[in-house]
């Protein structure tokens, strides 16, 4: 965890603001702090490449590639943004005086957003259907399956964000006991599991024996490798306690690790959709949109995307954006099945070329 880095710091920054104080904490791990004096060029050697990249301390002047110049403070609303998102290419930078800079990989930090918006989606849902799974869907949506770590390294980096809903449905919790094996080696995959609570420990044959190879715990997920290689399981995973484990079919993982037909466009092909009549739906938070919204658009957010069903006019043609095309895409999937005609922005925001945005916008003024 970075010590020099306070979690309320965290917290006042947008979009990381709807994160949870456990998510908050979680993501401090991945978070690096910059100190740069008095004088400096912060943004050289293509600093904020992958980056979102935020103000907390000190004074900044920007030069930006349009000839505006601004002087920007950690305590102004501005600095609850990342730095550079979707402005004009910043050409020159100086520190004013000693600055502290927090550095979040961007492609996690969107994982996050998208995860923790439909988890919310989906209680809302069940609370709307008024169904009984409730307490299941929290109970996974808790669960360390969707943590920080696995979001960034695990099999769920990789899920279509269209799929997380159908994903919740299909886990099943079950009941184990100390010295359970769930797991041999020499045996077809079947599950992915993750440990809800318990421990376990991974051996594989060696001479003869029994070699240990890991501990885990609640949290940790085993089990991909089989499944994602289509090969036979290379080690053997006992329990070392009584526990619960969250599991998802062999079959289940591999389809959902696909993503179903969606719309995607490019932006010169959204924009003519919008000369016709089409509508940008920004599907992002509503500090983010009222940050830097797309000319024209409208906020529907993810986690409250299906409040809009109803609402919307089924009639007209919507494209959703968000910052990367992962929020936007799981909204589409949700408006395509209740009936509506939406398109995706392929890669989001990140992808639409900054003069044409400034283009557009002055055009729409």
């Amino acid at each position: 965890m970075n010590e020099a880095l306070d979690i309320r710091v965290l917290a006042a920054l947008e979009p990381i603001s709807t994160f949870s104080p456990a998510r908050l904490r979680e993501l401090l791990d991945y978070c690096r702090v910059e100190n740069i004096e008095a004088g400096q060029n912060p943004f050289s050697n293509n600093f904020m490449q992958g980056r979102s990249v935020y103000l907390v301390r000190g004074q900044l002047e920007l030069s930006y590639a349009d000839g505006n110049q601004v002087m920007m403070r950690a305590d102004s609303e501005w600095a609850r943004h990342p730095i550079g998102k979707r402005q004009p290419d910043i050409v020159a930078a100086r520190t004013l005086s000693n600055v502290q800079l927090l550095c979040i990989d961007d492609d996690l930090l969107d994982r996050m957003v998208t995860w923790d918006q439909f988890a919310m989606h989906e209680i809302i849902k069940l609370r709307t259907e008024k169904t009984d799974s409730d307490a299941a869907v929290r109970r996974l949506i808790n669960s360390g399956m969707f943590s920080a770590e696995n979001l960034n390294v695990g099999p769920f980096a990789h899920l279509p964000p269209a799929n997380i809903g159908e994903l919740l449905n299909r886990i099943e919790a079950i009941a184990v006991w100390d010295k359970d094996i769930i797991v041999r080696e020499g045996d077809e995959g079947d599950y992915y599991y993750l440990i809800e609570s318990g421990r376990a420990q991974v051996s594989r044959s060696v001479g003869g024996g029994q070699q240990v190879l890991a501990e885990i715990k609640a949290g940790d997920v085993f089990g991909e490798e089989a499944l994602i290689s289509d090969s036979k399981r290379n080690a053997s995973v006992t329990m070392k306690s009584n526990g619960v484990l969250l599991r998802l079919k062999k079959k289940d993982f591999l389809e959902l690790m696909k993503e179903p037909l969606l719309h995607r466009i490019n932006y010169p092909e959204a924009c003519q959709l919008i000369a016709q009549g089409a509508v940008w739906m920004d599907v992002r938070h509503p500090a983010e949109y009222r940050h830097d919204k797309l000319p024209g658009a409208i906020n529907v957010p993810l986690n409250d995307v299906r409040k809009a069903i109803g609402a919307l006019s089924i009639a007209t043609p919507y494209i959703a954006y968000c910052q990367s095309g992962r929020r936007s895409a799981a909204a589409a999937f949700v408006l395509a099945q209740a009936g509506y005609k939406v398109f995706v922005l392929e890669n989001g925001l990140w992808s639409v070329s900054k003069a044409q945005q400034q283009q557009d916008g002055e055009r729409n003024e």
